[in-house]
């Protein structure tokens, strides 16, 4: 016959919890990112197959000129490194178009 008062009845909880929180501190540790490092900035070495081709100071400016590049056929992307300013990035066999159509084009 059980004890009606008796403990037993807690340690299941206490032992799930527990294991819980033993498991979340393991996650943490396992996957976290881990805080205090500051994250490292990109290079232009770190742009891979691109090549940078305008320079804008506006986000505005960097979508139109991937618009008119677009409208050229040629592929690109928008990348934002700081406040303020927006690179526009192209493939290398259409750096040379790009870099004629971004010259002529206001705001670069």
């Amino acid at each position: 016959m059980a004890v009606a008062g008796g403990l037993h009845y807690a340690t299941g909880p206490v032992v799930v919890f527990a294991v819980l929180a033993l498991l979340a501190l393991f996650m943490r540790w396992a996957f976290g990112t881990g805080g205090t490092t500051p994250r490292r900035r990109p290079t232009p070495a770190d742009d891979g197959l691109l090549l940078r081709v305008a320079t804008t100071s506006s986000r505005e400016a960097a979508l139109a000129l991937r618009a008119v590049l677009s409208d050229a056929g040629i592929r690109s992307t928008v990348r934002f490194p700081e406040a303020h300013r927006a690179e526009v990035l192209v493939f290398p066999e259409d750096a040379d178009r790009a870099r004629s159509l971004a010259a002529t084009f206001p705001g670069t």
